[in-house]
C-alpha cells in the first residue's frame, strides 16, 4: 500500500507549540531587513496606493501548523480533505493597508474555541459581479478528529450586500452523507457553482449498475477518496458529476470563453504518470481536453519537476498559476504566467502558430523564487488573484524568505541575505504569508497588512466586478446529443487512424497501402483490435481492508470494458460506457497490445462523440515527447475517402456473397470519411437496432467485411470467445449475458485464482496417445510431486504451477508467485537440499508482447515447434494475453469473496 499519511490534524495536535507574537513595529523592522538575497522590492510606505482597488478583498487567516521543533507541517497537493487548525474568512474593505478588516466566519466559528474545537477555511472565490463570495469550510473539529468522519468540508457563500453567510447545500436536503467533502468552488456565468468533491455521484451510480456495492473510491495512490468536479445550482440542488478522473480534479476556474479550466492529477500507475497539468471542458463535462503542461513539468528550479495548480485567467487572456512541487516547499511556489492561447506546452505551439518557439510560460516576478525545498531568496507565493482593471496587478498571498538561528533562545529570525543563506547553521523559518499587491510591471510589492508571526494569510480573492464569461449551455439529449446513446448510457469514440501518431503516418508503407487489401493482405495488418479498459474503483480500507497480495505484481486493478475490430485504415468508431474513466489499447491478431499504455484517462458524456486523429504514444525512441489531446495540435495523417459514394480501393462495391453470407458495401457518404465512419453510417441507417456495428463485445471477433474477393483474398476470421467449447477455464470472467449482448455495464474482471489457475489444473488428455495427459500440474510436470505422488526437487523448467499456498506470499498461490517473481531452485547435496540459483520470472506483468511473456505464450502457439504447441487453445491464450496486458493482477475485483484482506 503506497498511501501517504493524511493526518495533518492529528500531527498538529501532537506536535504544535505556540510561536511568539512580535510587536508590529519590531516585526515590520524585521521584514524590512529581509530585502536582501534577491527579494521582491517592497514598498515600505503605508499610505494609500494611488491605484488602490476600491472593492472588498477576502482571504483566509489561519494558525501556522508547526511541530514541537517549530517546523512547518508541510501541505501536500495530493491531499484534498485534510483540515488545519483554526482558520477564518476575513474581509478587508479595499486593497489598502488602511482599510478596515473584519472576521466574516466568527459568527459560526467563535463558539468552537470555548469547546476545545476549531474550524478550517480555504478556497475563496468571488462571483463575476462582485456580490458573492464562495469558499469551503469545515468544522467544528477536535484536535484528534478522525478526518474520514463527519463533519466534512462544505461550500459556504457570503453575500456582500446583506452581510449574510450560509451553506450552499441545505444539510437537511443533502442527498449525500455528512462525511463527504466539497471544496474549491467557482461561480459559473449562469449562476451555478462548479466545485471539487469526493461525492462521486455518477461514478457511484455506475458501480451500482455493474453489480458492485455503491461506495466512494480511493484515488490511485489509495490515500483518500478521489475528488472530481461536480456542478450544482445556486441553491445547492441539481448536483451532478462532470469529470471522472480516478485521482483528483481541483482548482476549477472559468475562462472568458465559458470553458472550465482546472488542475488534474494524472496519476495512472500503469503508465508511470504522477503529475498535475491543466485541463479544460465545457461546464457539462463535454469536450474534455488537455489545456497545458503535460510535458512542461521539468521547468522548475534547475529544471526540477513542478506541478501547475490554482489557475486563473488574467485580463489579457493568459493564465496565472502557481508552479510548485507536491510537498516540502512551505505551502507555496512561484507565480507563472502561461500563454495557453497559443501553446499547449512550453515549447509546443498550437498548429495555428507554427512559427512560435516559446517559451509559453514565464515567471511573473524577476526575483529568485525557488520551487525546491529550502529557503527561497525571492520568497514564495501561496495564492494569487489577478485584477481586471487594466493595471496588470495581482493580489497575492506571499511570504518573504526568512531564516531561523536555532542556537539562540528563543530562535532568532534573520533575513535571507547572501551571507545568511550561506550559513549552514541557519534553517528555514516558518513562512509568514500575508496579503500583498504585486505589480509585475515594476516588480514591486505593496503590503496590504502587516504580517503576524504564527499566522498565515492565504487564499486571496477580490470582489471586483469583471466581465461575465461566455455562457456555454449544457448539451441536450435528443437535440445536441444522440437520444439513443443517452438512453443506453454510452458515448462514442471516433479515431481516424491508430496509425496516425501526432500527425505522422506510421503505417508501413502508408495508411492508404495498409487499407488496400490488394496491397497489404488483411492478415498482415498490424493493428487488428481495440480494447477498452478502466480503472477498478478501490474502496477505502475502512470499508474493505485489501491486502497488498490482492493486487499482486501491479499496484492497481484494471477491468476490461470490451473489444472491437479496427478497420483496415486503422479507424475506429465505437460505443463506450459514458461517465467512466477509460483508456484504449491497440492489439494485434492475438489480442495482445502493440502500443505503449495510454497515459491518461478519457471520458465521454452520454450521447457525446469524442473524436481524435489517432494515437499519441509512439514506440520508444520514435520521436521526442509531444502533447496531444487538445484540438488544433495536429493535422490528420489520413485523408480518408476520396469522395462521397466512391468505394475505398478494392473493397466490396455491391452486395456480395462471401462464404454463404451476403456482405453489403460500405460506401462513404462524404469525402474524407474513414472506413469506420462509413461502416457505422451504414449501420445506423440499416441495422436493427440502429448502429449495431458500433457496439463493442466482450469477445474478440473479426470478420472481413471489406475485401473484394475479386481483387484480393479476404482475411481469415478470428473468434476468441469466453464460451468457446475448446477452452477449459471456468467460471467466465464476465456474465453470460454480456457474452451474448454487450451493454454499458458489462465488465471483464480477471482474477488469477478463478480464471488463470484453472488453465494449469485442467485435465488435458491426448486422445492420440493412450495414457498421455498434458495437464500442467500432473504427471510430475509443473508440480513438486511426480505421477506417483512422490516429492521431487524441482518441477519441470523450475516452474511450479500448482495452487498450493506460496512460501513467499501465503495469500497467493505458488504458480502466481513463480510466474511473476524470481525464486530459488533446489540442489541436492550430501547434507540435504539447499537453495540453488534463482530463476524467473517467466512473464512480464503489463505486457503480453513483452520479451518474457512473448516467449512463454509462443510456446503454446500451434506450429511453433515447441513441446507445448497446441496445449492451450486460442481462447485460453487470449485470456492469458489480456490478463498480462492489464497488469497480471492477482485480483481485479475487490469484492470477490476470496480476495486477500489484511
Amino acid at each position: 500500500m503506497k498511501a501517504r499519511s493524511m493526518q495533518y490534524l492529528t500531527r498538529w495536535a501532537r506536535d504544535v507549540r505556540p510561536l511568539p507574537w512580535f510587536a508590529a513595529a519590531l516585526l515590520a523592522a524585521a521584514l524590512a531587513g529581509c530585502n536582501g538575497g534577491g527579494s521582491v522590492n517592497i514598498s515600505n510606505s503605508q499610505t494609500q496606493d494611488p491605484a488602490t482597488v476600491d472593492y472588498p478583498i477576502f482571504y483566509v487567516k489561519r494558525t501556522v501548523p508547526t511541530n514541537k521543533a517549530g517546523t512547518l507541517i508541510q501541505d501536500d497537493l495530493r491531499i484534498m480533505s485534510d483540515a488545519l487548525p483554526s482558520a477564518d474568512l476575513w474581509m478587508r474593505g479595499s486593497a489598502s493597508a488602511a482599510a478596515t478588516e473584519s472576521n466574516l466566519t466568527a459568527r459560526i466559528t467563535a463558539a468552537a474555541a470555548s469547546n476545545g474545537q476549531f474550524w478550517d477555511v480555504k478556497d475563496v472565490d468571488t462571483s463575476a459581479d462582485g456580490t458573492l463570495v464562495a469558499f469551503a469550510m469545515r468544522g467544528p473539529l477536535t484536535p484528534n478528529q478522525d478526518l474520514k468522519k463527519a463533519p466534512g468540508w462544505r461550500i459556504y457563500q457570503y453575500t456582500v450586500a446583506t452581510d449574510t453567510l450560509a451553506a450552499v447545500i441545505n444539510p437537511a436536503s443533502d442527498p449525500d452523507p455528512v462525511t463527504v467533502n466539497d471544496v474549491s468552488p467557482h461561480y459559473l456565468p449562469d449562476g451555478r457553482i462548479v466545485f471539487s468533491t469526493d461525492r462521486q455521484d455518477q461514478s457511484q451510480g455506475a458501480l451500482l449498475n455493474q453489480g458492485d456495492p455503491q461506495y466512494q473510491a480511493d484515488d490511485e495512490d489509495r490515500t483518500e477518496f478521489g475528488f472530481v468536479l461536480e456542478v450544482m445550482n445556486a441553491d445547492g440542488t441539481g448536483i451532478h458529476q462532470i469529470t471522472f478522473n480516478p485521482s483528483h480534479d481541483r482548482d476549477a476556474t472559468v475562462l472568458a470563453s465559458g470553458r472550465v479550466l482546472w488542475s488534474r492529477w494524472d496519476n495512472m500507475p500503469a503508465a508511470g504518470r504522477n503529475q498535475m497539468s491543466l485541463y479544460s471542458s465545457n461546464p457539462d463535462g463535454t469536450d474534455l481536453e488537455l489545456y497545458y503542461g503535460a510535458n512542461s513539468h521539468n521547468t522548475g528550479t534547475n529544471n526540477t519537476v513542478v506541478e501547475f495548480v490554482r489557475p486563473r485567467q488574467m485580463q489579457d487572456g493568459r493564465i496565472l498559476a502557481i508552479m510548485r512541487q507536491f510537498t516540502g516547499v512551505d505551502d507555496g511556489g512561484n507565480l507563472v504566467i502561461i500563454d495557453g492561447t497559443h501553446y499547449t506546452e512550453n515549447t509546443q505551439p498550437l498548429l495555428a502558430n507554427p512559427t512560435l518557439k516559446g517559451p509559453a510560460q514565464s515567471a511573473a516576478t524577476l526575483n529568485d523564487v525557488l520551487t525546491v525545498p529550502g529557503p527561497s531568496p525571492g520568497g514564495r507565493f501561496n495564492s494569487a488573484y489577478p485584477l481586471q482593471d487594466g493595471s496588470g496587478r495581482i493580489l497575492v498571498s506571499w511570504s518573504q524568505c526568512r531564516l531561523e538561528d536555532p542556537t539562540q533562545t528563543p530562535p532568532a529570525i534573520l533575513p535571507c541575505t547572501t551571507a545568511n543563506l550561506a550559513n549552514t547553521k541557519l534553517v528555514t523559518a516558518p513562512p509568514l504569508y500575508s496579503v500583498w499587491m504585486f505589480d509585475p510591471t515594476s516588480n514591486t510589492m505593496m503590503p496590504i497588512g502587516i504580517p503576524a508571526a504564527g499566522v498565515m494569510v492565504t487564499d486571496v480573492a477580490v470582489a471586483q466586478p469583471r466581465p461575465k464569461p461566455n455562457i456555454i449551455p449544457d448539451q441536450v439529449a435528443g437535440v445536441t446529443l444522440n437520444q439513443d446513446w443517452v438512453n443506453a448510457g454510452v458515448g462514442v469514440i471516433d479515431i481516424r487512424s491508430v496509425y496516425d501518431f501526432d500527425g505522422v503516418d506510421t503505417a508501413n508503407p502508408s495508411i492508404a497501402a495498409v487499407a488496400n487489401s490488394a496491397v497489404t493482405a488483411p492478415g498482415a495488418r498490424p493493428a487488428r483490435f481495440i480494447r477498452l479498459e478502466k480503472a477498478v474503483s478501490i474502496p477505502d480500507k475502512t470499508l474493505l481492508n485489501l491486502s497488498d497480495a490482492a493486487f499482486g505484481a501491479s499496484d492497481y486493478m484494471i477491468e476490461i470494458l470490451g473489444y472491437a475490430p479496427i478497420e483496415p485504415d486503422g479507424s475506429v468508431r465505437i460505443e463506450v460506457p459514458a461517465q467512466v474513466a477509460l483508456r484504449m489499447s491497440v492489439l494485434d491478431f492475438n489480442a495482445r497490445r502493440i502500443t505503449p499504455v495510454q497515459g491518461v484517462w478519457l471520458q465521454a458524456q452520454p450521447g457525446e462523440v469524442v473524436s481524435c486523429n489517432g494515437c499519441h504514444l509512439p514506440q520508444a525512441g520514435a520521436q521526442k515527447p509531444v502533447s496531444h489531446g487538445r484540438a488544433g495540435l495536429f493535422n490528420s495523417a489520413w485523408v480518408g475517402a476520396s469522395a462521397a459514394g466512391v468505394p475505398f480501393p478494392n473493397t466490396i462495391t455491391a452486395p456480395t456473397m462471401v462464404g454463404g453470407t451476403t456482405l453489403e458495401p460500405f460506401l462513404p457518404t462524404a469525402a474524407g470519411q474513414t472506413m469506420a465512419q462509413a461502416r457505422m453510417a451504414w449501420s445506423c441507417a440499416n441495422d436493427h437496432p440502429p448502429c449495431a456495428q458500433m457496439v463493442p463485445s466482450v469477445n474478440v471477433i473479426y470478420q472481413d467485411v471489406w475485401t473484394n474477393p475479386a481483387q484480393a483474398t479476404p482475411g481469415s476470421p478470428i473468434f476468441y470467445r469466453y464460451d468457446d467449447a475448446t477452452q477449459f477455464f471456468t467460471p467466465f470472467p464476465t456474465t453470460a449475458l454480456c457474452i451474448t449482448a454487450w451493454s454499458a455495464n458489462c465488465r471483464i474482471e480477471i482474477n488469477y485464482p478463478e480464471h488463470i489457475q484453472p488453465l494449469w489444473d485442467a485435465p488435458r488428455p491426448t486422445p492420440a496417445v493412450a495414457g498421455v495427459n498434458n495437464t500442467c500440474t500432473q504427471g510430475g510436470c509443473h508440480s513438486p510431486v511426480d505421477a506417483m505422488g512422490k516429492a521431487v526437487l524441482n518441477p519441470a523448467g523450475n516452474l511450479d504451477l500448482t495452487k498450493s499456498a506460496s512460501v513467499n506470499q501465503p495469500q497467493q498461490v505458488t504458480s502466481y508467485q513463480q510466474l511473476l517473481f524470481a525464486h530459488n531452485t533446489v540442489i541436492m547435496t550430501a547434507n540435504g537440499p539447499v537453495a540453488g540459483p534463482a530463476v524467473g520470472p517467466f512473464v512480464n506483468a503489463g505486457s503480453a508482447n513483452g520479451g518474457l511473456s512473448a516467449q512463454f505464450l509462443n510456446r503454446f502457439a500451434a506450429g511453433s515447434g515447441s513441446t507445448h504447441a497446441g496445449y492451450l487453445t486460442g481462447a485460453e491464450l487470449r485470456l492469458l494475453s489480456e490478463w498480462l496486458d492489464i497488469g497480471a493482477q492477482y485480483f481485479n475485483n475487490p469484492w470477490d469473496p476470496a480476495v486477500p484482506l489484511n
